[in-house]
Protein backbone atom coordinates (compact mmCIF):
# COMPACT_ATOMS: atom_id res chain seq x y z
CA UNK A 1 0.00 0.00 0.00
CA UNK A 2 1.36 3.34 -1.02
CA UNK A 3 2.39 5.68 1.74
CA UNK A 4 -0.03 8.51 2.38
CA UNK A 5 1.39 11.84 1.23
CA UNK A 6 0.24 15.21 2.45
CA UNK A 7 0.85 18.76 1.37
CA UNK A 8 -0.03 22.17 2.73
CA UNK A 9 -1.90 24.67 0.58
CA UNK A 10 -2.37 28.38 1.34
CA UNK A 11 -6.07 29.24 1.43
CA UNK A 12 -5.28 32.81 0.35
CA UNK A 13 -3.01 32.47 -2.67
CA UNK A 14 -2.99 28.73 -3.36
CA UNK A 15 0.76 28.21 -2.94
CA UNK A 16 1.88 24.67 -2.01
CA UNK A 17 4.40 23.59 0.63
CA UNK A 18 5.63 20.17 1.70
CA UNK A 19 5.48 21.19 5.37
CA UNK A 20 3.28 23.38 7.51
CA UNK A 21 4.33 27.01 7.81
CA UNK A 22 2.93 29.61 10.12
CA UNK A 23 3.27 32.26 7.43
CA UNK A 24 2.80 31.75 3.72
CA UNK A 25 6.08 32.51 1.87
CA UNK A 26 4.20 33.78 -1.19
CA UNK A 27 1.48 36.15 0.10
CA UNK A 28 2.75 36.70 3.64
CA UNK A 29 -0.56 35.81 5.35
CA UNK A 30 -0.51 34.05 8.72
CA UNK A 31 -2.22 30.74 9.58
CA UNK A 32 -3.51 30.10 6.07
CA UNK A 33 -1.78 26.75 5.38
CA UNK A 34 -4.25 23.86 5.33
CA UNK A 35 -3.43 20.18 5.03
CA UNK A 36 -4.47 18.22 1.94
CA UNK A 37 -3.89 14.66 0.88
CA UNK A 38 -1.66 14.45 -2.16
CA UNK A 39 -2.57 11.90 -4.79
CA UNK A 40 0.20 9.57 -5.93
CA UNK A 41 -0.79 10.00 -9.54
CA UNK A 42 -1.71 13.00 -11.59
CA UNK A 43 -4.97 14.47 -10.32
CA UNK A 44 -7.98 13.55 -12.34
CA UNK A 45 -9.16 17.14 -12.10
CA UNK A 46 -6.42 18.20 -14.50
CA UNK A 47 -8.75 17.16 -17.33
CA UNK A 48 -11.07 20.02 -16.42
CA UNK A 49 -8.75 22.51 -18.09
CA UNK A 50 -8.76 20.71 -21.44
CA UNK A 51 -10.72 22.53 -24.15
CA UNK A 52 -12.12 21.19 -27.37
CA UNK A 53 -13.94 22.41 -30.44
CA UNK A 54 -13.20 24.75 -33.31
CA UNK A 55 -12.12 27.55 -31.03
CA UNK A 56 -9.04 25.62 -29.88
CA UNK A 57 -7.52 25.31 -33.37
CA UNK A 58 -4.72 27.75 -34.30
CA UNK A 59 -6.10 30.59 -36.42
CA UNK A 60 -4.84 33.84 -37.86
CA UNK A 61 -6.09 36.93 -36.06
CA UNK A 62 -7.69 38.13 -39.29
CA UNK A 63 -9.55 34.83 -39.79
CA UNK A 64 -11.22 34.77 -36.35
CA UNK A 65 -14.96 35.36 -36.75
CA UNK A 66 -16.66 37.73 -34.31
CA UNK A 67 -20.29 37.11 -35.21
CA UNK A 68 -20.77 35.02 -32.07
CA UNK A 69 -19.14 37.58 -29.76
CA UNK A 70 -21.91 40.13 -29.69
CA UNK A 71 -22.56 41.27 -26.15
CA UNK A 72 -25.82 40.28 -24.50
CA UNK A 73 -27.54 43.50 -23.43
CA UNK A 74 -29.55 42.70 -20.32
CA UNK A 75 -31.59 45.87 -20.31
CA UNK A 76 -30.45 46.60 -16.74
CA UNK A 77 -28.55 49.78 -17.52
CA UNK A 78 -26.46 49.92 -14.36
CA UNK A 79 -25.25 46.34 -14.82
CA UNK A 80 -24.50 46.83 -18.50
CA UNK A 81 -22.52 49.95 -17.59
CA UNK A 82 -20.29 48.02 -15.17
CA UNK A 83 -19.79 45.15 -17.64
CA UNK A 84 -18.76 47.55 -20.41
CA UNK A 85 -21.92 47.32 -22.52
CA UNK A 86 -23.33 43.88 -21.70
CA UNK A 87 -22.37 40.26 -21.07
CA UNK A 88 -19.64 38.90 -23.38
CA UNK A 89 -20.34 35.36 -24.70
CA UNK A 90 -18.05 32.84 -23.04
CA UNK A 91 -17.28 35.14 -20.11
CA UNK A 92 -16.93 33.74 -16.58
CA UNK A 93 -18.28 36.34 -14.16
CA UNK A 94 -17.77 36.14 -10.39
CA UNK A 95 -20.26 38.08 -8.26
CA UNK A 96 -19.47 38.48 -4.59
CA UNK A 97 -20.71 40.52 -1.64
CA UNK A 98 -21.69 40.43 2.01
CA UNK A 99 -24.44 38.04 3.13
CA UNK A 100 -27.94 39.42 2.66
CA UNK A 101 -26.80 42.27 0.41
CA UNK A 102 -28.93 41.06 -2.54
CA UNK A 103 -26.66 38.88 -4.72
CA UNK A 104 -29.25 36.18 -5.38
CA UNK A 105 -31.89 38.82 -6.04
CA UNK A 106 -29.65 40.54 -8.57
CA UNK A 107 -28.75 37.40 -10.51
CA UNK A 108 -32.39 36.30 -10.59
CA UNK A 109 -33.37 39.65 -12.08
CA UNK A 110 -30.48 39.39 -14.55
CA UNK A 111 -31.59 35.88 -15.51
CA UNK A 112 -35.14 37.11 -16.14
CA UNK A 113 -33.84 40.02 -18.23
CA UNK A 114 -31.65 37.72 -20.36
CA UNK A 115 -34.65 35.42 -20.90
CA UNK A 116 -36.47 38.32 -22.54
CA UNK A 117 -33.57 39.45 -24.72
CA UNK A 118 -31.50 36.35 -25.55
CA UNK A 119 -33.41 33.15 -24.76
CA UNK A 120 -33.14 30.30 -22.24
CA UNK A 121 -31.28 30.72 -18.92
CA UNK A 122 -30.21 27.83 -16.67
CA UNK A 123 -30.20 28.72 -12.97
CA UNK A 124 -28.29 26.17 -10.91
CA UNK A 125 -28.79 26.60 -7.18
CA UNK A 126 -27.08 24.64 -4.46
CA UNK A 127 -28.40 26.85 -1.64
CA UNK A 128 -32.15 27.07 -2.23
CA UNK A 129 -34.81 24.67 -3.36
CA UNK A 130 -36.80 25.24 -6.53
CA UNK A 131 -39.80 26.26 -4.43
CA UNK A 132 -37.81 28.90 -2.56
CA UNK A 133 -36.54 30.38 -5.81
CA UNK A 134 -40.12 30.38 -7.10
CA UNK A 135 -41.22 32.36 -4.03
CA UNK A 136 -38.56 35.00 -4.66
CA UNK A 137 -39.46 35.16 -8.33
CA UNK A 138 -43.11 35.79 -7.47
CA UNK A 139 -42.11 38.57 -5.09
CA UNK A 140 -40.03 40.15 -7.85
CA UNK A 141 -42.80 39.74 -10.42
CA UNK A 142 -40.76 37.30 -12.56
CA UNK A 143 -42.64 34.80 -14.72
CA UNK A 144 -40.71 33.25 -17.59
CA UNK A 145 -40.96 29.82 -19.17
CA UNK A 146 -37.40 30.23 -20.47
CA UNK A 147 -35.94 30.37 -16.96
CA UNK A 148 -34.93 26.81 -16.05
CA UNK A 149 -34.31 26.14 -12.34
CA UNK A 150 -32.06 23.24 -11.32
CA UNK A 151 -31.76 22.89 -7.55
CA UNK A 152 -28.74 20.59 -7.39
CA UNK A 153 -25.42 20.66 -5.59
CA UNK A 154 -23.72 18.55 -8.26
CA UNK A 155 -21.77 20.74 -10.65
CA UNK A 156 -21.48 17.78 -13.01
CA UNK A 157 -25.28 17.57 -13.31
CA UNK A 158 -25.62 21.34 -13.86
CA UNK A 159 -23.01 21.34 -16.64
CA UNK A 160 -24.56 18.25 -18.24
CA UNK A 161 -27.93 20.00 -18.39
CA UNK A 162 -26.25 23.16 -19.71
CA UNK A 163 -24.67 21.21 -22.59
CA UNK A 164 -28.06 19.71 -23.40
CA UNK A 165 -30.01 22.96 -23.32
CA UNK A 166 -27.26 25.23 -24.67
CA UNK A 167 -28.78 28.26 -22.91
CA UNK A 168 -27.90 31.90 -23.42
CA UNK A 169 -26.66 32.18 -19.80
CA UNK A 170 -25.78 29.86 -16.92
CA UNK A 171 -26.04 30.96 -13.27
CA UNK A 172 -24.36 29.06 -10.42
CA UNK A 173 -25.47 29.99 -6.89
CA UNK A 174 -23.04 29.48 -5.27
CA UNK A 175 -19.60 28.00 -6.03
CA UNK A 176 -19.08 27.14 -2.34
CA UNK A 177 -22.11 24.82 -2.31
CA UNK A 178 -21.24 22.91 -5.50
CA UNK A 179 -19.14 19.77 -5.68
CA UNK A 180 -17.53 17.90 -8.54
CA UNK A 181 -16.79 14.20 -8.69
CA UNK A 182 -13.49 15.05 -10.36
CA UNK A 183 -12.03 16.42 -7.13
CA UNK A 184 -11.66 15.27 -3.55
CA UNK A 185 -12.95 17.12 -0.52
CA UNK A 186 -16.28 18.47 0.64
CA UNK A 187 -18.17 21.34 -1.02
CA UNK A 188 -16.46 24.63 -0.22
CA UNK A 189 -13.02 23.08 0.23
CA UNK A 190 -10.06 24.47 -1.65
CA UNK A 191 -9.83 21.53 -4.02
CA UNK A 192 -13.55 21.67 -4.84
CA UNK A 193 -13.51 25.43 -5.46
CA UNK A 194 -10.45 25.16 -7.69
CA UNK A 195 -11.91 22.29 -9.65
CA UNK A 196 -15.35 23.89 -9.92
CA UNK A 197 -13.93 27.16 -11.20
CA UNK A 198 -11.75 25.32 -13.72
CA UNK A 199 -14.68 23.31 -15.07
CA UNK A 200 -16.90 26.38 -15.36
CA UNK A 201 -14.15 28.29 -17.15
CA UNK A 202 -13.58 25.43 -19.60
CA UNK A 203 -17.32 25.13 -20.23
CA UNK A 204 -17.74 28.85 -20.85
CA UNK A 205 -14.82 29.07 -23.30
CA UNK A 206 -15.63 25.84 -25.14
CA UNK A 207 -19.40 26.38 -25.50
CA UNK A 208 -19.20 30.21 -25.80
CA UNK A 209 -21.85 30.48 -23.09
CA UNK A 210 -21.44 33.12 -20.35
CA UNK A 211 -21.53 31.92 -16.75
CA UNK A 212 -22.31 33.99 -13.65
CA UNK A 213 -20.98 32.50 -10.41
CA UNK A 214 -21.90 33.74 -6.95
CA UNK A 215 -19.09 33.58 -4.41
CA UNK A 216 -19.30 34.11 -0.66
CA UNK A 217 -16.99 36.37 1.30
CA UNK A 218 -15.04 35.82 4.49
CA UNK A 219 -15.48 37.83 7.68
CA UNK A 220 -12.64 40.07 6.49
CA UNK A 221 -14.67 40.95 3.39
CA UNK A 222 -12.55 39.01 0.88
CA UNK A 223 -13.88 36.36 -1.50
CA UNK A 224 -13.85 32.95 0.15
CA UNK A 225 -11.55 30.42 -1.45
CA UNK A 226 -8.14 30.66 -3.10
CA UNK A 227 -7.14 33.94 -4.74
CA UNK A 228 -6.47 32.04 -7.94
CA UNK A 229 -10.25 31.91 -8.45
CA UNK A 230 -10.23 35.69 -8.95
CA UNK A 231 -7.33 35.33 -11.40
CA UNK A 232 -9.05 32.65 -13.46
CA UNK A 233 -12.38 34.40 -14.03
CA UNK A 234 -12.87 37.14 -16.61
CA UNK A 235 -14.91 39.55 -14.51
CA UNK A 236 -15.06 40.10 -10.75
CA UNK A 237 -18.02 42.12 -9.47
CA UNK A 238 -18.50 43.16 -5.87
CA UNK A 239 -21.93 44.07 -4.56
CA UNK A 240 -21.64 46.34 -1.54
CA UNK A 241 -23.71 48.57 0.68
CA UNK A 242 -25.04 48.80 4.19
CA UNK A 243 -27.96 46.46 4.81
CA UNK A 244 -29.59 49.18 6.90
CA UNK A 245 -29.63 51.48 3.86
CA UNK A 246 -31.47 51.08 0.58
CA UNK A 247 -28.37 52.15 -1.35
CA UNK A 248 -26.43 49.40 -3.18
CA UNK A 249 -23.27 49.73 -5.30
CA UNK A 250 -22.08 47.22 -7.89
CA UNK A 251 -18.36 47.65 -8.54
CA UNK A 252 -16.12 46.06 -11.11
CA UNK A 253 -12.94 44.79 -9.43
CA UNK A 254 -11.67 43.09 -12.58
CA UNK A 255 -12.95 43.23 -16.15
CA UNK A 256 -11.09 41.81 -19.13
CA UNK A 257 -13.66 43.28 -21.52
CA UNK A 258 -14.05 46.81 -20.18
CA UNK A 259 -13.11 49.43 -17.64
CA UNK A 260 -13.10 48.88 -13.88
CA UNK A 261 -13.84 52.55 -13.23
CA UNK A 262 -17.59 52.17 -13.68
CA UNK A 263 -20.09 51.41 -10.93
CA UNK A 264 -23.76 50.52 -10.88
CA UNK A 265 -26.15 52.05 -8.34
CA UNK A 266 -29.31 50.35 -7.11
CA UNK A 267 -31.90 50.71 -4.39
CA UNK A 268 -33.48 47.79 -2.56
CA UNK A 269 -37.26 47.81 -2.20
CA UNK A 270 -40.07 45.28 -1.83
CA UNK A 271 -39.99 44.56 -5.58
CA UNK A 272 -36.27 43.83 -5.55
CA UNK A 273 -33.41 45.91 -6.88
CA UNK A 274 -34.23 49.03 -8.87
CA UNK A 275 -31.79 51.13 -10.86
CA UNK A 276 -30.97 54.47 -9.35
CA UNK A 277 -31.27 57.10 -12.06
CA UNK A 278 -30.36 60.12 -9.91
CA UNK A 279 -28.30 59.01 -6.91
CA UNK A 280 -27.26 62.54 -5.94
CA UNK A 281 -30.86 63.60 -5.47
CA UNK A 282 -31.55 60.61 -3.22
CA UNK A 283 -28.46 61.24 -1.12
CA UNK A 284 -29.45 64.87 -0.56
CA UNK A 285 -33.20 64.35 -0.18
CA UNK A 286 -33.31 64.65 3.62
CA UNK A 287 -30.63 67.30 4.02
CA UNK A 288 -31.48 70.13 6.38
CA UNK A 289 -30.49 73.63 5.21
CA UNK A 290 -28.26 76.03 7.15
CA UNK A 291 -26.92 73.48 9.63
CA UNK A 292 -23.42 73.75 11.06
CA UNK A 293 -21.09 70.83 10.48
CA UNK A 294 -22.45 70.05 7.02
CA UNK A 295 -20.81 70.32 3.59
CA UNK A 296 -21.72 69.04 0.13
CA UNK A 297 -18.92 67.17 -1.63
CA UNK A 298 -18.71 66.56 -5.37
CA UNK A 299 -16.95 63.22 -5.84
CA UNK A 300 -16.48 60.73 -8.67
CA UNK A 301 -17.73 57.19 -8.32
CA UNK A 302 -16.00 55.61 -11.27
CA UNK A 303 -16.83 57.95 -14.14
CA UNK A 304 -20.08 59.12 -12.57
CA UNK A 305 -20.21 62.41 -10.59
CA UNK A 306 -21.98 62.14 -7.24
CA UNK A 307 -23.01 64.73 -4.69
CA UNK A 308 -23.00 63.61 -1.09
CA UNK A 309 -23.43 65.29 2.26
CA UNK A 310 -20.57 65.12 4.74
CA UNK A 311 -21.50 65.71 8.35
CA UNK A 312 -19.02 66.60 11.07
CA UNK A 313 -19.46 66.91 14.82
CA UNK A 314 -16.89 68.31 17.21
CA UNK A 315 -17.35 68.29 20.97
CA UNK A 316 -15.12 68.84 23.98
CA UNK A 317 -13.47 65.55 24.90
CA UNK A 318 -13.71 64.07 28.39
CA UNK A 319 -10.92 61.60 27.64
CA UNK A 320 -7.16 62.16 27.89
CA UNK A 321 -6.86 61.24 24.21
CA UNK A 322 -9.65 62.76 22.04
CA UNK A 323 -11.69 60.36 19.93
CA UNK A 324 -11.63 60.33 16.13
CA UNK A 325 -14.42 58.42 14.36
CA UNK A 326 -14.90 58.19 10.59
CA UNK A 327 -17.86 56.52 8.86
CA UNK A 328 -17.72 56.33 5.07
CA UNK A 329 -14.12 57.52 4.68
CA UNK A 330 -10.57 56.46 5.46
CA UNK A 331 -9.70 56.98 9.12
CA UNK A 332 -6.04 57.79 8.43
CA UNK A 333 -7.07 60.45 5.91
CA UNK A 334 -9.19 62.11 8.59
CA UNK A 335 -6.22 62.23 10.98
CA UNK A 336 -4.13 63.96 8.30
CA UNK A 337 -6.83 66.57 7.59
CA UNK A 338 -7.23 67.36 11.29
CA UNK A 339 -3.47 67.80 11.62
CA UNK A 340 -3.41 70.21 8.65
CA UNK A 341 -6.31 72.20 10.10
CA UNK A 342 -4.53 72.59 13.41
CA UNK A 343 -1.06 73.28 12.02
CA UNK A 344 -1.78 75.47 8.98
CA UNK A 345 -5.00 77.24 10.02
CA UNK A 346 -4.64 77.27 13.79
CA UNK A 347 -7.90 75.42 14.50
CA UNK A 348 -7.73 74.07 18.09
CA UNK A 349 -8.68 70.40 17.79
CA UNK A 350 -6.36 68.91 20.39
CA UNK A 351 -9.13 68.75 23.02
CA UNK A 352 -12.02 67.96 20.66
CA UNK A 353 -13.68 64.67 19.80
CA UNK A 354 -14.28 64.61 16.03
CA UNK A 355 -16.92 62.49 14.31
CA UNK A 356 -17.32 62.28 10.52
CA UNK A 357 -20.24 60.66 8.73
CA UNK A 358 -20.91 60.34 4.99
CA UNK A 359 -24.70 60.35 4.71
CA UNK A 360 -26.54 57.50 3.00
CA UNK A 361 -23.95 54.78 3.45
CA UNK A 362 -21.78 56.19 0.65
CA UNK A 363 -18.09 55.28 0.78
CA UNK A 364 -15.72 58.07 -0.27
CA UNK A 365 -12.24 57.03 -1.33
CA UNK A 366 -10.92 59.89 -3.47
CA UNK A 367 -8.99 62.90 -2.20
CA UNK A 368 -11.39 65.41 -3.78
CA UNK A 369 -13.45 65.08 -0.60
CA UNK A 370 -10.60 66.48 1.53
CA UNK A 371 -11.73 70.10 1.35
CA UNK A 372 -15.44 69.52 2.14
CA UNK A 373 -14.43 67.34 5.11
CA UNK A 374 -12.12 70.06 6.44
CA UNK A 375 -14.80 72.73 5.99
CA UNK A 376 -17.41 70.56 7.72
CA UNK A 377 -15.10 70.13 10.73
CA UNK A 378 -14.43 73.89 10.87
CA UNK A 379 -18.15 74.59 10.53
CA UNK A 380 -18.98 72.35 13.49
CA UNK A 381 -16.20 73.72 15.68
CA UNK A 382 -17.12 77.39 15.10
CA UNK A 383 -20.87 76.60 14.94
CA UNK A 384 -21.28 78.48 11.67
CA UNK A 385 -23.16 77.17 8.68
CA UNK A 386 -22.16 77.17 5.05
CA UNK A 387 -24.46 78.39 2.30
CA UNK A 388 -26.78 75.46 1.53
CA UNK A 389 -26.34 76.09 -2.22
CA UNK A 390 -22.56 75.60 -2.13
CA UNK A 391 -20.68 72.56 -3.44
CA UNK A 392 -17.05 71.94 -2.49
CA UNK A 393 -14.25 69.92 -4.08
CA UNK A 394 -10.49 69.85 -3.68
CA UNK A 395 -7.51 67.88 -2.37
CA UNK A 396 -5.78 69.27 0.73
CA UNK A 397 -2.00 69.04 0.81
CA UNK A 398 0.11 68.81 3.94
CA UNK A 399 1.19 72.42 3.48
CA UNK A 400 -2.42 73.59 3.50
CA UNK A 401 -2.58 74.10 -0.27
CA UNK A 402 -5.59 73.06 -2.35
CA UNK A 403 -4.74 70.89 -5.34
CA UNK A 404 -6.69 70.29 -8.53
CA UNK A 405 -9.13 67.43 -9.01
CA UNK A 406 -10.04 65.40 -12.08
CA UNK A 407 -13.25 65.88 -14.05
CA UNK A 408 -14.01 69.21 -12.38
CA UNK A 409 -16.43 70.27 -15.13
CA UNK A 410 -18.46 67.07 -14.75
CA UNK A 411 -18.78 67.64 -11.02
CA UNK A 412 -19.87 71.25 -11.47
CA UNK A 413 -22.43 70.38 -14.16
CA UNK A 414 -23.96 67.68 -11.95
CA UNK A 415 -24.24 70.16 -9.08
CA UNK A 416 -25.74 72.83 -11.32
CA UNK A 417 -28.44 70.42 -12.51
CA UNK A 418 -29.53 69.96 -8.89
CA UNK A 419 -29.85 73.70 -8.30
CA UNK A 420 -26.53 74.58 -6.62
CA UNK A 421 -25.34 78.12 -7.32
CA UNK A 422 -21.91 78.36 -5.66
CA UNK A 423 -18.92 76.15 -6.43
CA UNK A 424 -15.68 76.14 -4.42
CA UNK A 425 -13.01 74.59 -6.63
CA UNK A 426 -9.18 74.49 -6.65
CA UNK A 427 -7.50 77.35 -8.45
CA UNK A 428 -5.77 74.78 -10.65
CA UNK A 429 -9.18 73.86 -12.13
CA UNK A 430 -10.10 77.45 -13.01
CA UNK A 431 -9.53 76.96 -16.73
CA UNK A 432 -11.40 73.64 -16.70
CA UNK A 433 -14.68 75.24 -15.61
CA UNK A 434 -15.68 78.17 -17.86
CA UNK A 435 -18.09 80.65 -16.31
CA UNK A 436 -20.62 80.07 -19.10
CA UNK A 437 -21.06 76.45 -17.95
CA UNK A 438 -22.65 77.51 -14.66
CA UNK A 439 -24.87 80.33 -15.90
CA UNK A 440 -25.72 82.59 -12.99
CA UNK A 441 -23.72 80.50 -10.54
CA UNK A 442 -20.54 81.64 -8.78
CA UNK A 443 -17.20 79.91 -9.15
CA UNK A 444 -14.93 80.48 -6.16
CA UNK A 445 -11.35 79.41 -6.86
CA UNK A 446 -9.13 78.80 -3.83
CA UNK A 447 -5.45 77.94 -3.49
CA UNK A 448 -5.11 77.44 0.28
CA UNK A 449 -7.22 75.99 3.05
CA UNK A 450 -7.30 79.35 4.82
CA UNK A 451 -8.66 81.02 1.69
CA UNK A 452 -11.33 78.31 1.30
CA UNK A 453 -12.51 78.88 4.88
CA UNK A 454 -12.72 82.65 4.32
CA UNK A 455 -14.77 82.29 1.13
CA UNK A 456 -17.00 79.48 2.43
CA UNK A 457 -18.04 81.31 5.58
CA UNK A 458 -17.93 84.93 4.46
CA UNK A 459 -21.72 85.21 4.60
CA UNK A 460 -21.82 83.74 8.10
CA UNK A 461 -19.06 86.04 9.33
CA UNK A 462 -20.90 89.10 8.05
CA UNK A 463 -24.08 88.30 10.05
Amino acid sequence: MAKRKTRYVCSNCGSVSSRWLGRCPQCGEWNTMTEEEEAAEAPKGSRSLQRSGEGTKPSSLQDIAMEKMTRIVTGIGELDRVLGGGIVPGALILLSGDPGIGKSTLVLQVAAAVCQTAGTVLYGSGEESAGQIKMRAQRLGIESANLIIQADTSLDAVLQEARRLHPALVVVDSIQTMYSSEADGTPGSLSQIREGTSRLMTFAKTETIPVIVIGHVTKEGTIAGPRMMEHMVDVVLYFEGERNYQFRVLRGIKNRFGSTNESGLFTMNEQGLAELANPSQMLLAERAANQSGSAIAAVMDGMRPLLGEIQALTTHSVFPVPRRTASGMDYNRLIILLAVLEKRVGVPLGTQDVYINVVGGLRITETAADLPIALAVYSSLRDVSMDSCTVVMGEVGLTGDIRRVSHALRRVKEAAKLGFQSFIIPKGNQEDVPAKEVGSGRILCVSTLQEAIEKAFVSSASR
